[in-house]
């Protein structure tokens, strides 16, 4: 591999005319003989960076570099390791609108959300820096004389954090955060398609002071890499979020060796209206939880339920707001409510769910604007009644668009969301506080939104049930994810 000299900068041209590179040990590298990758704006279609691009030998010298980092880095007293993830997110903060542009650019974000996802980054990384100062473990009573028991923590070992790119900052840093702060060492690997913050989370931490080799960032294939990474005999936990079918090959490739997986999946989230909701709030929620990321989020609403009462007004409200958005390039002039999609196949799939929608008597609400010429472009939309065998009410759909359907009754409507194999997120708008905590006892789902389109923070347990995944993001149990528990008894 060749070494980049100079550090990469976020300001303006990030990467000049070379690749985006690697960061292995502590260098920034471009592998030697390996490939390149476009990097493209979603919003025009056109090359906005080249990827460097490895293999499984970049990911084994990773993995290698985060193994003799280790024993330093988990020995490392804890508020000096939380003092170092606090000084990443003063840097965050300060890069804030720069680095916006680049998730803007490469993952087609509006402009306020693409600041906000770094915003929300930096937030990880401060929870987790005070969260590891916190006590962890105890002095059991003893039962016997002469005898004591304790429990303690310490790092599980070398950690492999594997992010998709629909919030390729924010996700990393929910895994990364903890990570560091427990102890371990990391190699992550980011999605081809937007790569960029994740390059500048890494050198945030860099300028920070994090040591070589504790944080290792590769581009390449993602089987390839996933597979070196998970038989490499150092990695002890590998943290993934994505598809469902991928997070069975993660977990299929971690069992030889008994690798902790933490996995957050697919999601197929219910959307509930109660008639006694405040139905402008309900569609203002459901516009923020349904469009957010360009509709491109696991945890975004999939399937819309209106209690048939509400159903007409609920409806009328709701077809005025959409019609009225408007779509465009996030970086160009003016405000936009949407930006693009990530590739033209992902347009392709969601308008043909539309159109499967309407062909079988769905009614649509739709927005009313040009779309651009240039770019990866989706109408948002809404269908009214679709099939109930159509991919609206089927299918995670991934874009800006879903189905919307009425209930007469609170135990149809419970019955009718929990009818998936998948259980990420749900949300319910309703007045009756006690209508609300049945939701959150009846519910299928690991991350519930009351009265709230955006639930996730970064002080909460974040995760999915069924197959939308196992273990925990965020809170005190994301931190414990990367930790084993130890327990010693001192004889007589």
């Amino acid at each position: 591999m060749s070494v980049v000299t100079g550090v990469p900068s976020s300001e303006a041209a990030p990467w000049g005319t070379g690749p985006v590179p690697c960061r292995i040990g502590g260098e920034w590298v471009v592998p030697a003989g390996g490939g390149r990758v476009q990097v493209e704006n979603p919003a025009t279609g056109r090359p906005l960076a080249e990827l460097a691009y490895g293999g499984a030998g970049e990911a084994v010298d990773a993995a290698d570099a985060a193994a003799a980092a280790f024993d330093a880095w988990s020995t490392r007293p804890a508020r000096e390791r939380g003092d170092l993830l606090r000084r990443a997110a003063d840097l965050l903060d300060e890069r804030r609108a720069t680095i916006g542009a680049l998730l803007a650019a490469d993952a087609g974000k509006r402009r306020s959300e693409a600041e906000g996802e770094v915003h929300f980054s930096a937030e990880f990384l401060r929870w987790f820096a005070d969260a590891v100062r916190q006590p962890a473990g105890s002095v059991l009573r003893s039962e016997q004389p002469g005898r004591h028991q304790v429990t303690f923590t310490r790092a599980a070992g070398v950690a492999v954090c594997l992010t998709p790119w629909n919030f390729p900052m924010s996700i990393l840093a929910r895994k990364v955060a903890p990570a560091l702060a427990a102890g371990c060492t990391v190699v992550a690997r980011a999605s081809e398609r937007a790569p960029l913050a994740a390059v500048e989370l890494a050198r945030a931490l860099v300028d920070a002071g994090l040591p070589p080799g504790v944080l290792n960032l590769v581009h390449g294939p993602a089987s390839v890499q996933s597979e070196a990474l998970l038989a490499h005999p150092a990695v002890r936990v590998v943290s993934f979020t994505g598809s469902t079918g991928v997070g069975q090959r993660i977990m299929a490739l971690s069992a030889p060796r008994v690798v902790r997986c933490v996995l957050e999946l697919g999601g197929d989230a219910p959307f509930l209206v109660f008639a006694d909701a405040d139905l402008d709030a309900a569609v203002a929620g459901l516009l923020v939880a349904k469009f957010r990321n360009n509709g491109q989020s696991c945890i975004g609403a999939n399937r819309v339920f209106v209690e048939r009462p509400a159903l007409d007004p609920f409806l009328e409200r709701l077809g005025a707001a959409v019609a009225a958005m408007t779509v465009g390039d996030p970086l160009g002039e003016g405000d936009v409510d949407l930006g693009p999609l990530i590739t033209p196949d992902r347009v392709t799939e969601v308008d043909a769910m539309v159109e499967e929608g309407r062909g079988g008597g769905g009614r649509v609400l739709a927005s009313s604007g040009e779309l651009p010429t240039a770019g990866y472009w989706s109408r948002p939309a809404f269908v009214v009644e679709p099939p109930p065998t159509s991919a609206l009410a089927t299918t995670e759909v991934f874009g800006p668009a879903a189905g919307v359907f009425a209930f007469d009754d609170e135990d149809e409507v419970v019955a009718r969301a929990n009818a998936t194999e998948l259980g990420l997120a749900g949300y319910a708008y309703t007045r009756d506080v006690r209508r609300a905590w049945r939701m959150g006892e009846r519910l299928e789902v690991g991350i519930l939104g009351i009265n709230d389109p955006v639930p996730p923070t970064a002080f909460a347990t974040l995760g999915g049930v069924k197959q939308s995944g196992i273990g925990r993001e965020g809170g005190a149990t994301g931190l414990e994810e990367f930790e084993e528990w130890h327990y010693v008894s001192f004889g007589a």
